[in-house]
Formats: C-alpha cells, structure tokens, sequence
C-alpha cells in the first residue's frame, strides 16, 4: 500500500517529540558531566592549595630550625644546653606559630583559606596537618547544589633531621701543653669548648667552627620537608 504524503506528516509530527526528549536529555547529560568536571577542578585546586600550604609550613619551619641550630653555636648554647641544643638538630623544638602563618598565606595565594582545625602541628615527627577551603564554590550548572558548595582539603607535611652528630676527633682539639692538658682547656685536660662541631648529613661531612662559622649548610641540608601520604 503507497504511503501517502498525509501519512508521511503524520509519522514526521509523532517522532518529532521523540526527536526533542532525546536531545534534551543528551543536553542534560553533558551539561551534567560539565558539572562534574566543574566539581572536580574545584577539588584539585583544594588539594594543591591544601599541598603548598603544608609544605609552606614545613619550609617555614625548616628555617627557623637552621636559625635556632646556627644560633645556638654562635651564643655557645650547644655545650650549655646540648639536649635543647641537639632537639633542634633532630628537627624538634620551635614554635610553631610562624609556620602556621606561612600555611595561611600560602593557601591564600591558591584562591582557598584555613579551615576546620586548620594547621595542627605535632612534634613526634615534627609535621603540620593542614586543612582548606576554597574562597569560591563550584558555580552555578544543573545541579543546584553546585552554586554553594566549596571544595576542602587536607595535607600533611613532615620535617626531618637529615644529620647526626659526630663525635670530635683529636683534630678538633687544642694540642698538648706542657701540663699535659691540650691547648685552650687550662691544662685540665678536657676537651676545648670551642672545638667544631662535626655533622654528616646525607653522606655530606660539615665541620662548623664556633669561632669561624663561614661556610655553613643551608635549612635543606639539615633537613628534609616531604608530603605525608
């Protein structure tokens, strides 16, 4: 039976709808997956925000350990004090504020700010957990939520003595007086109290004079700052 041209417009009229409901909901789809995709840039700019702000932490407090290390050879605080002294050396013993601070900053600067607990310091190992919230929120898409919702983040940096102490050698001594003591101790015998102080850190000898602290390692020779996973 030939199929009329009225049949035709007929059959064209009912698939029509079909034809919209299909590309509607293609168009919901890939407005969805945009949404999605939107979710996720916002998640990952959480986390580097939240991994800059940890290691910031970490770097900041990496130099004032150096500072206080260096400090402590220069005012003669690592014969008075060797236990404080030495808790430096093995990456403890700062205040942590100023590396919290640097965390805030530097979360700041990636478009997100401290949130929660926001920057917890601990001291066995020396780390800096942090947690941030991004300024702005996903954006407007076909999932209401999407308008308010903020991504967060957390990250953890750890600090670590990358040194040991090493004990003096003869060298680092006065010679012999004609008491019998060395040189610099009042013949008593006992060891100078300005002798260098001898380090190894990372298969890396450092002997630091006291009396001459020229050539001194930088804060990442003494220590390491790594991501906790």
């Amino acid at each position: 039976m030939p199929v009329t041209p009225t049949r035709r417009r007929r059959d064209a009229g009912q698939a029509f709808p079909l034809y919209i409901v299909a590309v509607g909901g293609l168009l919901f789809l890939a407005l969805a997956f945009f949404a999605v995709g939107q979710a996720a840039a916002t998640r990952n700019g959480a986390q580097t925000a939240a991994d800059a702000a940890a290691l910031a932490a970490g770097q900041k407090y990496r130099e004032l350990l150096r500072k206080g290390v260096l400090d402590g050879l220069r005012d003669g605080s690592y014969r008075t004090d060797p236990t404080a002294w030495e808790e430096l050396l093995n990456g403890r013993g700062i205040d942590s504020g100023a590396a919290c601070e640097s965390a805030g900053w530097f979360a700041g600067r990636n478009d997100a700010r401290l949130s929660g607990s926001g920057c917890t310091p601990d001291s066995w190992p020396t780390s800096f957990a942090v947690e941030v919230i991004t300024n702005d929120p996903v954006g407007d898409s076909v999932i209401p939520t999407t308008s308010t919702k903020h991504a967060s983040a957390e990250a953890t940096s750890v600090v670590g003595s990358r040194c040991t102490l090493d004990p003096a050698s003869d060298d680092d001594t006065g010679g012999t007086d004609d008491k019998g003591g060395k040189e610099g101790d009042g013949g008593k015998g006992g060891k100078d109290d300005d002798a260098p102080v001898n380090l190894t850190c990372d298969g890396k000898r450092w002997k630091l004079d006291p009396r001459h602290l020229t050539e001194l390692p930088d804060a990442a020779d003494l220590f390491s700052v790594r991501l906790a996973h």
